[in-house]
């Protein structure tokens, strides 16, 4: 892991520069000087104005998943029409375990079920500072053992199944990817995009996308402070990479955003699965900044992307 303080940033594209100034200019108050209600509505309010218009799916179905303590999870599942079970993926979302929920993902998660040809459900966790760590993974964890004994109910195919998530969601992917290893839960691949992997925010790209590339260190601040005591921060079902042993998860795609905060952690998992023996096929976008993913009305390469992890699906899926 690299402690380097800092280094030359990499330019942003020109589509990326011209969202930030305008945003700059909007006047757009930092999300760390918000309340969090205030926060998640911001956000939520913001989602559609950055992100390409929902594309139809065959199926959207609410559901509801159980976890441990019998609180029912809000989920929502999406499927192309198929007379076959489908292979699904459990997809967690981002937002710093704080914000976000299924309405701001939608329109990525409708995208991977149509571009990789299979099921999504999305799952609505409890947020922070509501639920504090670990009740995040908790959740996670509770939906795919869930999913994996109640697929076939919903015409799905328990046999065939991915995790995926972006961002503090691609962290709750990545554990629970650890957890289903230990478990003897088979998984065709784990979907990471942008994830968090480390206890502290001490690499390089920390430091040198610092500020002015939307996500600014405040903010990562605020997040962690609303879901997590410091003292809890080494453990690996919050920083994955200090996992004692990553040996025997399921193959991994990684989408990292050059620009990013989080793009040295998202590196550095990648090559730890790999020293591990882990297929890993890596992907950074340049020029483009985290959350871009969900920004494909402003930012373009957000469909190459799309396309990349919806085609890492599909492979993952045929394969017997």
């Amino acid at each position: 892991m690299s402690h380097i303080t800092h280094r030359s940033p990499a330019p942003l594209s020109p589509e990326v520069r011209r969202l930030v100034d305008n945003i700059h200019r909007a006047g757009r108050p930092p999300m760390h000087a918000m309340s969090v209600d205030q926060a998640r509505a911001f956000y939520q309010a913001g989602a559609p104005l950055l992100d390409l218009p929902a594309p139809a799916v065959d199926k959207v179905q609410a559901l509801h998943i159980p976890a441990r303590d019998d609180h029912l999870m809000l989920a929502r599942l999406y499927a192309p029409q198929s007379d076959q079970a489908l292979p699904t993926l459990l997809y967690f979302h981002g937002g710093g375990f704080t914000i976000g929920c299924l309405d701001t993902h939608d329109v990525l998660c409708r995208q991977l079920s149509l571009l990789g040809q299979c099921a999504v459900i999305s799952l609505d966790y409890r947020l922070a500072p509501e639920h504090r760590f670990p009740t995040a993974v908790h959740d996670a964890w509770d939906a795919l053992q869930w999913l994996s004994v109640h697929a076939h109910e919903l015409g799905l195919d328990g046999q065939r199944l991915a995790l995926g998530g972006d961002s503090a969601g691609g962290t709750l992917a990545a554990v629970c990817a650890l957890m289903a290893r230990d478990a003897g839960l088979p998984l065709r691949l784990q979907l990471l995009i942008y994830p968090g992997t480390t206890a502290h925010q001490d690499t390089a790209s920390h430091s040198t996308y610092s500020q002015g590339h939307m996500l600014d260190k405040d903010t990562v601040d605020w997040f962690f402070a609303h879901y997590i005591d410091v003292q809890d921060r080494a453990d690996w079902r919050f920083a994955p990479l200090n996992a004692s042993d990553h040996a025997g998860v399921a193959p991994a795609w990684l989408g990292l955003a050059e620009c990013d905060p989080l793009v040295d952690e998202g590196i550095a998992y990648a090559d730890t699965l790999r020293m591990a023996g882990v297929p890993v096929d890596l992907e950074i976008y340049r020029g483009v900044i985290h959350g871009f993913m969900t920004m494909g009305r402003a930012i373009a390469q957000a469909k190459v992307a799309h396309a990349d992890a919806a085609a890492a699906l599909r492979t993952a899926f045929a394969e017997s």
